[in-house]
């Protein structure tokens, strides 16, 4: 304190208070750990992670949004009312990633469920005189010598 607040206290009487402060009360909070189940699959704790900060990013908004709304309305200024307005949509375009989120972990762990075993494209092996035979044999009929066509010399001379 200066001298001059030492003084007006002294003639006001209020006794000198020495305000000791510590470092502690400046420091933000430790973060929170992540909360890491070693049950589960990555993509469920890389989801619920995620999740958490979405919504913890969510809620800061919506104080925000109130704090910044209750300053448009005090000061009546077009600049806090924009600020507001940006905030509104900052929080509703989280929101909409909370949703994305959701819907890739629907579509992750549907996909294995999902997968097709046919077969589209296929790739045929052999000489044409082989694919010609397979495509006019009927279906109870064998390709005669497909078993020893490996052996045999496939460049057309015999």
């Amino acid at each position: 304190m200066s001298k001059l607040e030492d003084n007006v206290n002294e003639i006001l009487g209020i006794e000198k208070k020495a305000e000791k402060f510590s470092v502690a009360e400046f420091e933000q909070p430790a973060p929170v750990p992540k909360k890491i189940d070693e049950s589960k699959d990555d993509i469920d704790n890389d989801y619920v992670n995620s999740r958490n900060n979405y919504y913890n990013l969510i809620d800061k908004g919506n104080e925000a949004i109130e704090g910044i709304l209750e300053i448009a309305k005090e000061g009546q200024h077009p600049r806090a009312y924009e600020v507001a307005g940006q905030l509104i949509g900052q929080v509703g375009q989280t929101v909409d990633k909370l949703h994305d989120l959701q819907k890739k972990l629907k579509d992750l762990k549907e996909l294995p469920r999902s997968a097709s075993t046919q077969i589209k494209n296929a790739l045929f092996v052999g000489s044409t005189n082989e694919l010609q035979k397979m495509l006019n044999r009927k279906d109870d009929e064998t390709i005669e010598g497909t078993a020893t066509q490996s052996e045999q010399d496939n460049t057309g001379d015999k």
